[in-house]
């Protein structure tokens, strides 16, 4: 008989929701998940840990009973607005997360760290993490280097190029149209009034929702769908897709010899296809010049499982950073 496998966790907490992965240590089988559209809610401490242990830990225990063991050997918990909104993440999950699992090492990350983990593994370049926010991570592995993070404010104040930020701007275009105001657009105001009802009765559907950024990004698909045919969609993906490529031109770590400096793309922004991808293309061309576009090997969740399995086998490479990738022994 072989030896018991080792088993580590991945949770990925976004704008969007929630997900929990459990894996084995040696790489082998496929990984046991669970989701939630539901996001991890906020309160006075940033991201309320309690909520996100409450969500987690059933989850957790169940995969684990099911795989046949009580234990990981690490865990990594990948959340949106670690950087900035964490500090009851920092504060509380250490400890549960080591009593409940028997955990020897975690990592507490910003989904940006296992965004990238997930599409380019340790090795340097650019991700660009595109869903309902969006947030640019290049590295070039080193500890002088350290990480680049571009971007990832939020939808009030950053998030250029999101679907939080395509959506909101499809949806004010027909609002335009709606008014008779300058830049509006019918074919928009069409979709919104498909989607949500009566456009006069948008604001009050809107603005009590507590995920709101998840309710904008809802209708990027929208503009993407208009954009090969109305102009107005047109220039609001052409102008993400601007965002999107500063964002990369801005987190590119220096110039490697001999090498182009890879850039990959993953989030859900990016299902929208030609309609983005074309001119993005185009502007990363435009703006780093040496750029090799390369295809995102696996999401933030796969991410996080891989920042666990190198915790597990004293492999992990990334550069440390406190707001970041804090890891925990």
């Amino acid at each position: 008989m072989g030896a018991v496998p080792g088993w580590i966790l991945g949770v990925d907490s976004g704008g969007s929701g929630i997900r929990v992965a459990l894996a084995r240590t040696d790489g082998e089988g496929e990984a046991s998940a669970w989701s939630s559209p539901v996001p991890v809610g906020t309160g006075e401490r940033g991201i309320d840990a309690r909520d996100l242990l409450d969500r987690v830990l059933p989850v957790a225990r169940e995969l684990l009973r099911k795989a046949g063991s009580r234990r990981c050997e690490a865990v990594c918990v990948g959340a949106a607005g670690m950087a900035t909104l964490g500090d009851d993440l920092r504060a509380v999950l250490p400890d549960a997360l080591r009593e409940e699992f028997g955990a020897r090492r975690l990592a507490l990350a910003s989904d940006a760290v296992t965004a990238y983990a997930g599409a380019l593994g340790q090795r340097p370049g650019v991700v660009v993490a595109a869903g309902t926010g969006l947030v640019a991570l290049g590295t070039d592995l080193t500890p002088e280097g350290g990480w680049r993070r571009v971007d990832g404010w939020g939808h009030l104040l950053g998030d250029c190029g999101s679907g939080a930020w395509i959506g909101r701007a499809g949806l004010e275009a027909a609002m335009r149209a709606y008014d008779g105001r300058a830049g509006g657009s019918h074919a928009l105001l069409g979709r919104l009034e498909a989607v949500f009802g009566p456009a006069g009765e948008l604001p009050g559907k809107l603005y009590p929702r507590p995920d709101r950024p998840a309710v904008l990004a809802s209708f990027a698909p929208e503009v993407g769908r208009c954009a090969p045919d109305d102009p107005v969609a047109t220039g609001i993906v052409r102008t993400a897709a601007r965002h999107i490529a500063e964002a990369a031109a801005a987190a590119c770590p220096p110039p490697l010899a001999h090498r182009a400096r890879e850039v990959a793309l993953t989030g859900g922004v990016f299902r929208m296809g030609a309609p983005l991808l074309t001119p993005l293309h185009e502007e990363l061309q435009k703006q780093i010049p040496d750029v090799r576009p390369v295809a995102a090997a696996g999401d933030p969740l796969a991410g996080a499982l891989r920042v666990a399995r190198a915790l597990a086998t004293d492999s992990l490479t990334f550069p440390a950073d406190d707001m970041l990738l804090r890891v925990v022994c």
